[in-house]
């Protein structure tokens, strides 16, 4: 038998749906060209302190705005601050560091490759994953585009760009554990681990900011604060509720495809906005790396009933 054709109501939902997809990956990958712009008088470790501080703070008036309080419990807290560790504290800040002498579009390229990662810390240590022609076919693919971009970089001998480029590496890492830790939150609603996670990145990084880069001291630009706000307000917050809400309506694999989608967003919106241009070996990389992680995200076929 043919199968119903989907009502208006149904077809206007899936759009809605795939065009939140694609602002998520506009956003998600407009934030490396923020932060690259935030960095130039700025320094890092400040920058993604008021980043995290900004966004957990505006998460925190939504929750209390929709009649509900973050949880209490010492144990929830504490994967909170964990969660912290992986998904923004440590990562955020290897990002800003590293883009103080590398382009927003190779940072997008660099960090693309978290559902990689991801993949291989769970087959390394839980042993959880079956590891599929296709995904092992995905992690070839990512990790060679990836080597071919930091690669010809080693050529010239380890310079403070070949650091920050495996800083960027080092950070897609992070974001790869984060999304296995983050199985952790199941039953409470996505916005508290957002919350949460953000609020306790914000208590790990201030310190050191005040100690270390003594913000009091600083001048920032105009074009650097504008930056942070956005970054903070549009690539954080509004980001990660539109991340939640996909989740609810679309499920997580469908979700997942904004980790290359905003690839291809990031490097257009850093040549568009910022001037910058890749080189033919960072093009080569981008094509391996996206092609990885479709291979890594997108569902396989379901098999047949018999």
């Amino acid at each position: 038998m043919t199968a119903p054709a989907a009502s208006p109501t149904a077809r206007s939902g899936h759009l809605t749906d795939l065009a939140s997809l694609l602002v998520l990956a506009t956003l998600w990958g407009g934030s490396y060209s923020f932060i690259k712009l935030g960095v130039e008088t700025i320094p890092p470790i400040t920058l993604i302190a008021a980043r995290t501080l900004i966004a957990g703070a505006l998460l925190f008036v939504i929750i209390r705005w929709r009649g509900l309080t973050l949880p209490r419990d010492p144990v929830i807290w504490r994967r909170f601050l964990i969660q912290a560790c992986l998904n923004s504290a440590v990562p955020f800040t290897l990002i800003a560091w590293a883009e103080t002498s590398v382009d927003a579009g190779l940072a997008a390229i660099l960090n693309a490759g978290s559902p990689i990662f991801a993949f291989l810390i769970s087959l390394l240590l839980f042993r959880s994953e079956a590891a599929a022609g296709r995904k092992l076919f995905g992690v070839a693919a990512g990790m060679l585009g990836v080597c071919l971009i930091i690669g010809v970089e080693a050529l010239s001998g380890f310079g403070r760009e070949l650091w920050a480029q495996l800083a960027l590496v080092a950070a897609a890492a992070c974001y790869g554990g984060a999304a296995l830790f983050g199985r952790n939150f199941k039953g409470l609603d996505p916005i508290m681990p957002a919350c949460g996670s953000l609020i306790c990145g914000a208590v790990i990084l201030i310190p050191f900011s005040l100690v270390f880069e003594r913000p009091w001291t600083l001048s920032p630009s105009t074009a650097s604060i504008q930056a942070l706000l956005a970054l903070s307000v549009f690539s954080t917050a509004l980001a990660f509720i539109l991340y939640f809400r996909l989740i609810d309506r679309i499920g997580t694999v469908g979700t997942t495809s904004v980790a290359y989608l905003r690839v291809p967003a990031g490097v257009a919106i850093g040549v568009l906005f910022l001037g910058e241009r890749l080189s033919p070996t960072a093009w080569a990389g981008l094509a391996l790396v996206i092609v990885g992680v479709c291979a890594m995200t997108l569902p396989g076929r379901k098999p047949k009933g018999g």
